[in-house]
């Protein structure tokens, strides 16, 4: 049955926390709750309170407190809210990503920083309609980032990340429902593998949540035209060599490559894809889309202008298609 995106993650939780009676859950004020025609999930209910650990509003011991239970072998979940994406990065950088490194391999740190990301949103003004953080993160050397833009890979990428004996920064953007079902069993959409979401031969677009509701309008639209496009959504920001190779077969087919973004313009993961591919591929034509790098405007209006929509992503793969 189809399920809404915070469904599908608590559903994926609650299975893992079933399986391994030590996963534990670190939040502060968002309640893991959700409804849906399954029924209700409450994690804290479930559960209890030692390891659904409602915590204060404190993002650093949040996900130093998850980090130092994996280090004991407990792994754990972070849950910390859009705005503060940026407050426990320190610890992310610092220690989470090098630590596997520093102990040569012979230890694990199976924890994931579940980050809700804030998005072009209107009326939320520049603190607080930002995108693009995910970039800062999937720099980093010894860390994971994943970046779903349904439910079902939300669901199946959360299993994995959990599952998985490195951090992982688990990105949720707001997505629209997509309809599509989500089983109810656990599932795995393995880390660093992209998703071609629709096959086509005369160029290649690349773009992740939350743009590939866009991508999906101009790609519809492309097709009326007669200009088929393959649309990879990389699901996966860090590591990006299993996504290359999708990408890169792709391109070498189409010859031409249209990254779409919803983050600044410069250092963004899709800037990082089109190196890669101009550096496989000499020759390719290519070209980028993003937002402008400046704050996001308060009035929706001037927000609107700046964002790419199905609209001008549409006109860019025309002009790479037909010169």
């Amino acid at each position: 049955m189809a399920k809404s995106m915070t469904y599908a993650i608590l559903e994926a939780i609650q299975g893992e926390m079933r399986r391994d009676k030590l996963l534990t859950l670190l939040y502060e004020y968002q309640k893991p709750v959700a409804g849906g025609e399954k029924g209700a999930i409450n994690l804290e209910a479930e559960f209890g309170r030692w390891r659904v650990r409602f915590c204060a509003i404190d993002e650093q011991w949040i996900v130093g407190g998850a980090l130092g239970m994996s280090m004991i072998g407990v792994p754990a979940i972070a849950h910390i809210p859009s705005m503060t994406t940026f407050i426990p990065y320190e610890l992310m950088f610092n220690h989470a990503g090098k630590l596997r490194h520093m102990t040569g391999g012979q230890a694990a740190f199976p924890m994931v920083l579940w980050a809700d990301m804030a998005g072009r949103i209107p009326l939320q003004g520049a603190q607080h309609a930002d995108a693009g953080l995910e970039s800062s993160y999937a720099r980093l050397a010894g860390l994971k980032v994943v970046i779903p833009s349904n439910p079902y890979d939300a669901k199946g990428l959360l299993i994995a990340a959990i599952r998985d004996v490195d951090p992982v920064i688990f990105c949720q953007y707001p997505v629209p429902a997509s309809g599509q079902p989500v089983p109810d069993e656990p599932y795995v959409v393995p880390i660093g593998e992209a998703a071609v979401r629709t096959e086509g031969g005369d160029l290649t677009i690349v773009g992740y949540a939350p743009q590939t509701v866009e991508i999906a309008k101009a790609v519809a639209e492309l097709k009326k035209e007669g200009i088929t496009a393959e649309f990879i959504d990389p699901r996966t920001l860090a590591p990006l060599d299993g996504v290359m190779q999708t990408i890169l077969k792709s391109v070498s087919k189409t010859g031409r490559l249209l990254t779409s973004d919803d983050g600044s313009y410069s250092f963004s993961n899709c800037t990082e894809i089109v190196a890669r591919v101009a550096e496989a591929l000499p020759g390719t034509r290519i070209k980028r889309l993003a937002f402008p790098d400046a704050p996001a405007p308060g009035a929706p209006e001037m927000l609107s202008y700046m964002r790419v929509d199905a609209a001008r992503i549409a006109a860019a793969a025309r002009k790479l298609v037909k010169g």
